[in-house]
């Protein structure tokens, strides 16, 4: 067959992936990064000076050993939360640092008195959620009420008042709770049960607390868990369970 007769082949080739190509993507990208900066603008203008000033010094000087502003702020971390909350939280450090010294105080008190040194280790203090938690526990040796009674023993009636004349001078509010172990009361024909014994046994420790000079103003509340709260759950009957709990709630900031 002649050159000129040989049939004709044209090739097609289709250039581009998918429907739409990733053309899209890359807008989209921009547009994210676009709107990241501006939030970011944003939350900077709302910013104190102090803040500004140690933004614009880190992208200054990145590795932030120069400039004053960025020394500030390592400084002082708060300075980046909103002032309202920033108060809070300063407010509650302080709170906390002055029961923690209360505590202490207390402490210091009981153990400074020879006769009730074999106590300290029925004597717990510490912080919790709610404020300072001064617990006074039971244990094999001493028990500050006789099973089944609502009447402080003379050692825990002494250091209450100790507590008392201490919390005095506060203005703090004060929760008092009675615990007791999980032994069913059998006398007074079962209508006095441990939920009364132990708010009788609160109640008792009120009045002590009272007679040392704690106002009746500070008493917030008054509670009787019975057996509710176990502080070793392993041994329902254990003594540890009973015992009196005084709570110094945290101040809340006005």
């Amino acid at each position: 067959m002649a050159d000129d007769q040989q049939p004709i082949i044209i090739k097609k080739i289709v250039k581009g992936g998918g429907h739409h190509g990733g053309a899209w993507k890359v807008a989209y990208a921009d547009f994210v990064t676009a709107m990241m900066a501006l939030f970011i603008v944003l939350w900077i203008l709302g910013q104190s000076p102090e803040v500004k000033e140690a933004i614009s010094g880190y992208f200054n000087d990145p590795t932030g050993f120069s400039m004053p502003g960025v020394e500030a702020l390592k400084k002082d971390p708060t300075m980046l939360i909103e002032p309202e909350i920033d108060e809070q939280i300063l407010f509650r450090e302080r709170e906390k640092r002055r029961l923690e010294q209360m505590g202490d105080e207390i402490v210091n008190d009981i153990a400074g008195d020879s006769e009730y040194l074999g106590l300290m280790d029925q004597i717990q203090v510490e912080i919790i959620d709610e404020g300072l938690r001064i617990e006074l526990v039971e244990s094999s040796e001493d028990v500050f009420f006789q099973l089944g009674s609502a009447q402080l023993d003379n050692k825990a009636g002494v250091i209450l008042k100790k507590v008392g004349h201490r919390l005095s001078s506060l203005d703090n509010l004060v929760v008092i709770e009675g615990h007791t172990d999980a032994r069913p009361l059998t006398s007074r024909g079962g209508t006095y049960t441990n939920y009364e014994l132990s708010a009788d046994r609160a109640n008792s420790a009120r009045r002590a607390l009272m007679t040392g000079g704690l106002e009746e103003s500070q008493i917030d509340e008054i509670r009787g868990y019975a057996a509710k709260r176990l502080k070793d759950k392993s041994d329902p009957f254990s003594l540890v369970n009973r015992r009196i709990s005084i709570i110094v709630k945290f101040s809340e900031k006005k």
